[in-house]
């Protein structure tokens, strides 16, 4: 392969960076994003809503573009990609949300003080996964074998959430954190919301900043699960960037949405481990068998609507 074909257009490119940056300006400068208070379910709703609204509008707005240049039936094509694309990335960002309430109960984070650290986190995540993305498209074009690596991974990590849905990960003792207590000076206790302070001329990280890092490094590892996943569906870097972006932008708001109910589904988990089973096999089997994406967005959608039910029918039973 000399290169992945796209349907995106520069001034498409650059009209999508834009309207990102403007949408977390927006966040951050307009509707207080970096200061610190309390999310409510309303709240949370509200911009859930919008996230998603926001997706499926892009994805008209797609299918009209391409419809008038490019005919309906790549129209048609792209847009189910987009909406398949981002229906796993949203469902596989769940995942990550039982992962931040873990980490900010492990450190007692308030609630007041989440938000913030989760917008700064929701950047972090933003410019990793378009640097993953970029050299994934790259590795791909040049070397389409890949894809099967990728397959056996993914299938090889479904199969390990499996067995391991119910293990919950131990945050104390995280590698990562223990780096960054041996390498930085941390000001233990409560500082607020603030990042970093200074004490007797130095400056020291807060507890919040490495909560912050654990965010951080959560989202690499999800990401790296997350992003082989969607090539699955598509090697489009355009529809594969878009749809990743807009799962990520509203998982701050996702997070507050869930946060008082994550114990509700916790049968998501083996659906989203067996999301990662047939995203992997369906890459393994594409030199005999090339799965349509309706297909594919069909099973997905039944694996996680099914785990949903499943987990609110056992609870209820649970109780009884």
């Amino acid at each position: 392969m000399n290169g992945l074909e796209s349907i995106a257009t520069a001034p498409m490119w650059a009209g999508f960076i834009v309207f990102v940056l403007f949408m977390l300006a927006l966040d951050l400068f307009v509707f207080g994003g970096n200061k610190a208070h309390k999310v409510g379910v309303k709240e949370a709703a509200t911009w859930s809503l919008v996230w998603v609204s926001l997706a499926l509008l892009f994805n008209g707005g797609l299918w009209w573009y391409l419809n008038g240049t490019a005919g309906p039936e790549i129209a048609n094509q792209k847009a189910l990609e987009f909406f398949s694309g981002y229906l796993i990335e949203k469902a596989l960002s769940v995942d990550n949300v039982f992962v931040f309430l873990l980490i900010f109960s492990a450190f007692q984070v308030p609630i007041q003080y989440q938000r913030r650290v989760l917008i700064y986190g929701v950047l972090g995540a933003i410019v990793m996964r378009a640097v993953m993305i970029m050299a994934g498209a790259w590795v791909v074009s040049e070397f389409s074998w890949v894809l099967y690596l990728f397959g056996a991974f993914l299938l090889i990590t479904g199969m390990r959430m499996l067995v391991a849905a119910d293990a919950e990960p131990d945050v104390a003792n995280n590698p990562v954190l223990r780096f960054a207590r041996r390498h930085l000076r941390v000001a233990d206790g409560d500082h607020g919301e603030r990042f970093f302070v200074a004490k007797n001329g130095l400056r020291y990280v807060t507890p919040l900043f490495l909560v912050l890092i654990l965010i951080e490094v959560t989202d690499l590892v999800f990401a790296v699960d997350s992003i082989p996943a969607i090539f699955a569906i598509t090697t489009d870097p355009f529809i594969v960037f878009t749809s990743n972006l807009f799962a990520i932008m509203g998982l701050r708001a996702l997070y507050f949405l869930l946060v008082d109910v994550a114990d509700r589904f916790h049968m998501l988990k083996y659906g989203l481990a067996m999301v990662l089973v047939f995203i992997g096999a369906k890459m393994l089997i594409m030199p005999w068998y090339h799965v349509p994406v309706e297909a594919s967005l069909l099973v997905v959608a039944v694996l996680i609507v099914s785990s949903c039910v499943a987990s609110v029918f056992i609870t209820r039973s649970d109780k009884k």
